[in-house]
């Protein structure tokens, strides 16, 4: 019985030894995290409205413009983020609350003065009232990169004369409140 105790502890150290005696060998398999695309919504640019009053030929006329996000226009992207492009409503109102002009601009309206790249990728950026001199109403308007952070834009100047025609040029100097005339017959007539 001794022997037989003794054999089975013997046979239970050689079965141990045996189980741990191969060599292992700790290999780290390193591998990288699959990375999730993420979608990422559409952005507007933020809609806004603006009322002003103006003294222009002798009355007072209200401006009003009204910047808004237009969900059935193209998308533009600026990199990898996607824009919804813009639509401007300029209405101008005379002190009797008739109306003098109304129209709504997009960027469109602005193709023929931008290039390819800004036509594809830009968006419009805004249509704002500048002054009123002589016959004329003066807006800045800009087309170019969606992202506000953004220092890529086409400056443009549209002229509304007292008859409710509209011209539109390349702004030539970056402060809209110099001197914006068109500088040849041919930008005094182009119009919209």
């Amino acid at each position: 019985m001794k022997y037989s105790l003794l054999l089975m502890a013997f046979s239970a150290a050689t079965l141990s030894l045996m189980g741990c005696g191969g060599k292992k060998e700790n290999a780290d398999i390193i591998t990288r995290k699959p990375t999730v695309a993420r979608v990422q919504k559409t952005k507007t640019m933020g809609d806004y409205r603006q009322s002003r009053k103006v003294e222009w030929l002798g009355a007072t006329y209200t401006v009003e413009t009204d910047f808004r996000a237009d969900r059935s226009l193209p998308q533009v992207a600026d990199g990898v983020q996607k824009y919804y492009d813009n639509r401007v409503t300029v209405r101008i109102l005379r002190a009797d609350g008739s109306e003098f002009f109304n129209r709504t601009f997009s960027k469109t309206d602005f193709s023929s003065y931008l290039d390819n790249e800004v036509g594809k990728k830009g968006a419009l950026l805004g249509v704002v009232f500048d002054r009123a001199e002589g016959g004329y109403l003066y807006f800045a308007a800009s087309v170019g990169s969606p992202d506000k952070s953004s220092d890529e834009y086409v400056p443009l100047v549209v002229r509304l004369s007292r008859f409710g025609e509209v011209s539109v040029h390349k702004d030539s100097t970056l402060d809209t409140g110099s001197d914006t005339a068109p500088t040849t017959e041919a930008e005094e007539e182009d119009g919209v």
